[in-house]
C-alpha cells in the first residue's frame, strides 16, 4: 500500500477504481448517477464509500471526505468520436468533462486523471476543451499532459485506445511519466475466453479458440437511449464474425455440449459472448459482479476503463507523488 487516497467520479462498474486500488490507492469517495453501477460497486467492495449522484450536482463542500486527497480520477462518459459519429451530440459529455476540471478547485488533489476517447487528446474538434483544461489546471498549480494509450499494451485482450489527461502538482510534475507497455504480445479473445467457453461441456471450445486468435475490437456500451446490447458498430461486428462470434446480440449462457458451431451456416451457429465474458475482455477479474439486467450490465462493462489500464496509470502517478517506483501487485 502507498497510503495514497483518491476520489473517483463517474465510477461506473469500477474498472478505474479497481485498477487504482491495485496500484495502492485507497478510495475516499466514489460517485455515479446510475443505480445499477452503484450497486455493482457496493456488491464488490462493501466498504467503499459510494454516492449515487450526478457529477453536475455534486458539491464537495458537503462531503469533507473528498477533501485533501492525492488523486481525482474520472473515467467520464465518452465524447463524440469516430465510433459514435451518428450519435446526436447533447453536449452533456463535455459538460461533465468541464465539471471534473472545476471539481479540482473544490477538493485540490495532488494529481488529476481523466480518461476518455483518444480524439480528446489530439483532435481539432476538442481543441477548445484542451485549452480550457490546460488554463484551469495551470492556474491551480498543476502541470497537465495528454497521452493516448491502448489497453492492448497492458494485457487487455482488446484494441481499446484511451485519451488520457494527467495533471500533477508542479513540485512533483517532473517525475511523472506515462506508463510504458507491460506486455510484449497482445492477448487474444480465444486465449482469454477458452476456459469459460468450455464451462458447460462444449467440446468445440478449443477449435473455436484457435480461430479467435486476435484481440477483440473495442467494446462499445452504447447509451441509455439506444436499444439492446450488441458488440459495437458494423465494422466491429464484421471482425467478430471472422472469429465465429455473433456480435449482434449477447448470450445469456455459454454454449452447452449440444451446440453446433459452424459459422458457414450463419449467426445461429456462431457463439455469443456473455456479459461476464465481455468483462473478462475488459480485464476485470472473474469474481467481479456486475449487477442489473443484461443491457445495463453490458453497458457498465462496455463503458468501463479496463482495470489494467487504471493500474498502470495509478502506478505511474504514485511514483511521481511518492518519489519511488511502486512494487508490482501480486496475482
Amino acid at each position: 500500500m502507498t497510503g495514497l487516497t483518491f476520489v473517483d467520479v463517474c465510477s461506473g462498474a469500477g474498472g478505474l477504481a479497481l485498477g487504482l486500488e491495485r496500484a495502492g490507492f485507497e478510495p475516499r469517495l466514489l460517485l455515479d448517477e446510475d443505480a445499477d453501477a452503484c450497486a455493482t460497486l457496493r456488491a464488490n467492495r462493501p466498504r467503499w464509500n459510494v454516492l449515487q449522484a450526478d457529477l453536475l450536482d455534486f458539491d464537495p463542500s458537503e462531503h469533507p471526505e473528498s477533501h485533501d486527497v492525492d488523486l481525482l480520477a474520472a473515467g467520464l462518459p465518452r465524447v463524440r468520436s469516430d465510433a459514435t459519429a451518428r450519435r446526436v451530440d447533447s453536449g452533456l459529455e463535455e459538460q461533465l468533462l468541464r465539471a471534473a476540471i472545476y471539481l479540482a478547485h473544490g477538493i485540490r488533489p495532488r494529481a488529476i486523471l481523466i480518461e476518455n476517447v483518444p480524439q480528446l487528446a489530439h483532435s481539432s474538434d476538442h481543441e477548445s476543451f484542451r485549452q480550457f483544461a490546460f488554463a484551469e489546471l495551470a492556474h491551480l498549480g498543476y502541470e497537465p499532459d495528454w497521452s493516448v494509450m491502448n489497453a492492448l499494451d497492458f494485457g487487455v485482450a482488446q484494441s481499446r485506445r484511451h485519451g488520457v489527461l494527467v495533471a500533477v502538482e508542479r513540485r512533483c510534475a517532473a517525475a511523472f511519466r506515462f506508463p510504458t507497455p507491460t506486455v510484449d504480445e497482445p492477448r487474444t479473445v480465444g486465449e482469454v475466453l477458452r476456459t469459460t467457453m468450455a464451462a458447460r461441456g462444449w467440446t468445440d471450445a478449443d477449435r473455436w479458440a484457435a480461430q479467435a486468435d486476435q484481440p477483440a475490437p473495442t467494446l462499445v456500451g452504447g447509451s441509455k437511449n439506444r436499444g439492446g446490447a450488441d458488440l459495437g458498430p458494423t465494422r466491429a461486428k464484421q471482425k467478430w464474425a471472422t472469429m465465429g462470434v455473433n456480435a449482434h446480440t449477447l448470450g445469456d449462457e455459454v454454449p452447452d455440449s449440444d451446440f453446433v458451431w459452424d459459422p458457414r451456416l450463419g449467426r445461429d451457429n456462431m457463439v455469443k459472448i456473455t456479459v461476464e465474458q465481455a468483462a473478462l475482455l475488459q480485464g476485470f477479474p472473474s469474481t467481479w459482479q456486475i449487477t442489473g439486467l443484461k443491457t445495463s450490465r453490458y453497458r457498465q462493462v462496455g463503458h468501463a476503463t479496463p482495470p489494467p489500464v487504471g493500474e498502470a496509470l495509478g502506478r505511474a502517478i504514485a511514483e511521481a507523488l511518492c518519489g519511488e517506483p511502486m512494487a508490482t501487485a501480486a496475482g
